[in-house]
């Protein structure tokens, strides 16, 4: 390679290699640690200067593209490999320390990895035209997907982003999904600058379709959710009235932190509450049926009668009056899901969800209203009350009672109320308070437990180690419960801190919040909270305010023009990035439909146009159908040599040429297909309608399927016609 080659080309592989390495380091920042993201980049950034310098040298030049993958392949393995080996060697560990052993492995599998990937996209794009296509593909995919996932849900994330966006009014998703943008059309720009220029077009045209493609897809399915919460049956697919889910609740080794900052939900309330206890409930449904192994969510229609399973697109209420409406208020909130639930969720004891219009379709995906009795006794109004309510049948209550058939439950519950005072012996209340303080003293919070595959996980739990995390805890409490007589279920939804509120009207639902606790059945009162708050814990699980995030989501969810007028107000004299976008992304659909307008307007034109001008329209219609399937002329072919080349694919297309030549020029022109002169009178003559239909024909005889595809999906392919 020529020392001037080699310096004109040193700029565009520059260009090229820092866009790829910071589509990996963008893609790495929510999967490893800094050094990993920066060796990620390096890793790149070399792969991509080697191949573009020795892909025509020995010896990548005497590879072939299998080869080239299954050596990229090798790689890829060997540094993962080398990387455990770092992290899970402890003598490796205790050698280098700790922190320097992960640290070490981290970059060493990032580079590898970014690497190996590198030199498989740089080889397929320098040998082929559709890894060009694949370069793209993957800019798009690191920058789009990666940033507008916000990591985990997390909207406001990246800060440097995030703080910019919110003190403006801004969501920051446009800012993100134009940093996508401006990326894909840079790796774009880079690739036309090196290669032909008369395929520009054709390339802003893909670009502007992938970029418009990615906002249809927002705008329809709203950004990427992060998985949460579902090991507790919170989220996931909605199921219908009655239906109980078949996953085991205790699932071991699939309870961390690493998503417990996910937003799930934002709760707008429209009338002040505070809560006595210190938490907001929400409850969304319940394990009540005993099905021989453990409670499960009831498939008879007498137990839960006070829950709505399901979501509706009108408004649906509880089937049975409310107990002590005396010592309860009414509250209304709007909650907007930011994750697919299976169920609706109110405030402590809902009796009402009705459907409301989503303000914001990009970002929540489902909102309604839940109207919900709340709590405001104490104490003392829930002392000398009895269990269960006289309305039962006894089948009812028993199957409020039913545990699993362990002795052990019913002589640890009384056991524990052993201590409690001669006057409250018999409360029922009272009775359930002594049996979470047992739990409360000596329970050990934690994610990781070894109970979840028992026959009998609280048992395991309860009678073995007491550690376990709130479903342990809520399952034994309700049994023990149960043992001594008392109704008693298992409800799941969030328990969020009312202190998170801070003062605003909104507030914020986390995948931490997701929550289990057992409840009691008090008479007159109905289904009361009595949750199990171990003074022990293996695992933080406090996470810092998100204030701006929940005032950002609140505003969103009370409607759109609140939330214009949010945007307004913040963005004072800020330069307007999002109007900006917005702006590119129309001028990108007009060019669109602009570009598809004129391409069916060219094809369908001699079909409307009068029989003089057929001839000629007919011809460039033609021409047009013939670019799109990639058959052009030749720079210096004649419009002769062009159908000559063409005619054993479309002979009919040399009858056209040749006769239009003759219609045109007025010249006698030999069509060597036909072996004749064609004279002015055959020209005029011609059914050009018909022609134009068979070289049709023809053209799909011969290109395959995906090429026809392709033929009319490209909105430009007109541009190259000559």
């Amino acid at each position: 390679m020529s020392k001037d080659k080699t310096q004109r080309q040193l700029l565009p592989t520059s260009l090229r290699a820092l866009i790829i390495a910071s589509s990996y380091w963008v893609l790495s920042i929510s999967l490893t640690t800094q050094n990993g993201s920066i060796a990620a980049f390096v890793g790149c950034v070399i792969s991509c200067f080697l191949v573009d310098a020795y892909i025509d040298r020995p010896p990548l030049r005497n590879l072939r593209l299998g080869v080239i993958a299954i050596i990229a392949i090798v790689v890829l393995a060997v540094g993962v490999s080398l990387s455990a080996a770092l992290t899970s060697n402890i003598t490796l560990a205790n050698t280098m320390g700790p922190m320097v052993a992960y640290e070490t492995g981290e970059v060493l599998q990032w580079f590898i990895f970014s690497a190996s990937l590198s030199l498989l996209l740089r080889a397929i794009a320098q040998r082929t035209d559709f890894g060009r296509v694949l370069e793209i593909l993957f800019v798009a995919t690191a920058f789009v997907i990666t940033l507008s996932a916000h990591r985990q849900g997390m909207i406001h994330r990246p800060f440097f982003i995030g703080d910019f966006a919110l003190t403006r009014g801004i969501d920051p998703s446009s800012i993100l999904m134009a940093f996508g943008c401006v990326a894909v059309l840079s790796l774009a720009a880079l690739l036309m600058i090196e290669h032909n220029h008369r395929r520009l077009p054709y390339h802003f045209s893909v670009l502007g379709v992938l970029c418009f493609s990615l906002l249809v897809y927002v705008q329809f399915f709203g950004m990427p959710t992060p998985r949460m919460t579902d090991d507790l049956g919170l989220t996931g697919a909605a199921r219908g009235a009655g239906g109980a889910p078949d996953e085991n609740p205790f699932r071991d080794g699939e309870n961390d932190t690493s998503d417990m900052q996910a937003p799930v939900a934002v709760v707008l309330f429209r009338d002040d509450y505070e809560p006595a206890g210190g938490a907001y409930y929400f409850r969304e449904s319940a394990y009540s049926e005993f099905n021989g192994t453990m409670l499960v969510v009831p498939n008879r229609e007498d137990m839960d009668e006070d829950l709505i399973e399901f979501f509706t697109p009108t408004r649906v209420e509880i089937n049975e009056p409310l107990d002590a409406p005396e010592l309860r208020s009414t509250v209304r909130t709007t909650i907007g899901l930011l994750a697919p639930h299976r169920t609706p969720f109110g405030l402590d004891t809902p009796i009402a969800f009705e459907n409301t219009p989503n303000p914001n379709n990009l970002r929540f995906k489902q909102t309604y209203d839940a109207y919900s009795m709340v709590p405001q006794y104490d104490f003392s109004d829930l002392i000398g009350r009895e269990s269960g309510d006289p309305d039962w049948t006894p089948a009812q209550r028993q199957a409020y009672l039913e545990l699993p058939a362990d002795p052990r439950y019913k002589a640890l519950a009384e056991e524990i109320l052993t201590t409690l005072r001669p006057e409250f012996a018999d409360d029922p209340y009272a009775k359930a308070l002594a049996i979470k303080d047992y739990l409360d003293r000596n329970g050990i919070y934690s994610l990781k437990n070894e109970h979840a595959y028992a026959d009998d996980p609280a048992a395991s739990f309860l009678f073995g180690d007491l550690t376990g995390y709130c479903m342990h805890f809520s399952f034994a409490g309700a049994y023990l419960y149960r043992a001594i007589g008392l109704p008693a279920r298992v409800g799941i939804g969030y328990s969020v801190p009312a202190s998170n509120r801070a003062g605003g009207s909104s507030l914020l639902i986390q995948a931490i919040n997701g929550h289990a606790w057992p409840e009691i059945y008090l008479e007159g009162v109905g289904w009361v909270i009595v949750d199990p708050a171990p003074s022990r814990t293996l695992v933080d699980m406090s996470v810092d305010p998100q204030n701006s995030l929940q005032q950002l989501l609140g505003d969103m969810l009370r409607d759109e023009s609140s939330f214009d007028d949010f945007v307004a107000s913040a963005q004072g004299s800020a330069f307007p990035i999002a109007i900006i976008v917005r702006s590119i992304a129309l001028l990108l659909l007009a060019l669109l439909l602009l570009a598809y307008t004129v391409k069916i307007y060219r094809l369908r034109a001699p079909y409307y146009a009068a029989p003089t001008q057929r001839y000629r329209l007919s011809y460039r219609a033609a021409l047009d159908n013939l670019s799109a399937h990639g058959l052009r002329r030749r720079y210096g072919e004649s419009r002769e040599g062009f159908a000559q080349r063409l005619s054993a694919m479309t002979p009919s297309f040399s009858t056209m040429t040749y006769s239009h030549l003759r219609r045109t020029l007025g010249a006698q022109v030999i069509d060597p297909q036909e072996a004749q002169i064609v004279s002015v009178d055959m020209a005029q003559d011609i059914d050009w309608l018909a022609l134009d239909k068979r070289i049709k024909q023809e053209i799909r005889q011969h290109k395959p399927l995906w090429r026809r595809t392709l033929a009319v999906l490209n909105p430009v392919s007109w541009l190259h016609t000559h």
